[in-house]
């Protein structure tokens, strides 16, 4: 068997938001979990749908936390929103840029012209997260698309977690511009290809496992990218997530956090008529699961809960009794 589950892999790339950090703490553990993952010879990436900060404010938002951070360790939607830009629209082209002031620099940077109102005809708009969005800006994109610019954005996260609880992310607030359009924006981050084909690319990675708090975002992404992933229960989704996750959106491997990468992979198999993972087991009868053997530790409860995930996945049996039991996972 592995040794662990980090050491099958030549790089763990990692969404931010409910994985590395909460707003501005970072999940315990966190820092030191991931020099240990450095220090087998497993690369590290961090990799953002938000593209309301540049790489270079993202890395030292990392050091502050105490994680060793370089820029070229970043890589946000942003990044990959370029090369989108740049596949499709000439060099200098004016772009209406809705979102904060690190998405307008990057877009500068990359050498677009970035306008402020739909009446210096922008031939694209690029939409990005910021928490302080103005209405006025909302109507701005919805009108420059109606007069023809082909509508960019970042990332479609309805929601992100924050240290107070669950947010409205971008994706909120591209619906507010949808309404007003008869288009749908063409989408660089999670669970669209760009930005895990531009992390892969800028990584230089061969063997890479994908870290991630969201089934609809980070696993469906990796997936989509025939990426393997561990999922973690740290920010937005728990076990109800993903009891109704459909295949594309499940995990490799799930974990309580970026610390299971350090331990062996977590293995369901299945024993005559239950699955069994460690010491846990569970079976179902008239399609319905129980727990064979009681859980008392989170691990067992993590061992449980891949178990019942197995007997659902395959035989579509009800495992809401086991998920209910299951008081240490979220």
């Amino acid at each position: 068997m592995t040794a662990n589950l980090a050491s099958a892999y030549d790089a763990a790339l990692f969404d931010l938001d409910g994985v590395i950090y909460l707003g501005p703490y970072a999940v315990d553990g966190v820092p030191g979990y991931l020099d240990q993952v450095r220090d087998q010879g497993t690369r590290v990436g961090f990799v953002t749908n938000n593209a309301a900060r540049t790489p270079a404010t993202v890395a030292e938002h990392l050091r502050d936390l105490g994680i060793h951070a370089e820029e070229a360790d970043v890589v946000n939607s942003t990044q990959a929103t370029l090369r989108m830009l740049a596949a499709d629209l000439p060099a200098g082209a004016k772009v209406l840029a809705i979102g904060t002031e690190a998405l307008a620099e990057q877009l500068a940077g990359a050498g677009f012209t970035v306008v402020d109102s739909m009446q210096d005809e922008p031939v694209a708009v690029v939409q990005g997260y910021n928490p302080r969005s103005e209405w006025a800006r909302l109507e701005e994109a919805a009108l420059a698309i109606q007069r023809g610019a082909v509508w960019y954005a970042t990332n479609p996260d309805l929601t992100r977690p924050s240290e107070r609880g669950i947010v409205p992310g971008l994706g909120a607030q591209l619906a507010v511009v949808r309404f007003c359009v008869d288009v749908d924006p063409k989408v660089a981050g999670k669970p669209f290809r760009p930005l895990l084909d531009e992390t892969v690319l800028r990584m230089e990675s061969k063997r890479p496992i994908f870290v991630g708090d969201r089934t609809d975002t980070d696993i469906l992404g990796a997936n989509n990218v025939g990426m393997d992933s561990l999922f973690v229960f740290t920010g937005a989704h728990g076990k109800f997530d993903l009891a109704v996750a459909e295949p594309e959106a499940r995990p490799t491997y799930i974990g309580y956090d970026v610390g299971a990468l350090l331990e062996p992979p977590r293995v369901a198999v299945f024993q005559e008529t239950r699955y069994r993972c460690g010491r846990m087991g569970v079976d179902h009868a008239d399609g319905i699961a129980y727990l064979a053997t009681t859980p008392t530790t989170r691990d067992e409860q993590l061992d449980a809960l891949w178990s019942a995930l197995n007997v659902k996945w395959r035989f579509g049996a009800d495992i809401t009794s086991v998920l209910n039991s299951l008081d240490q996972l979220r």
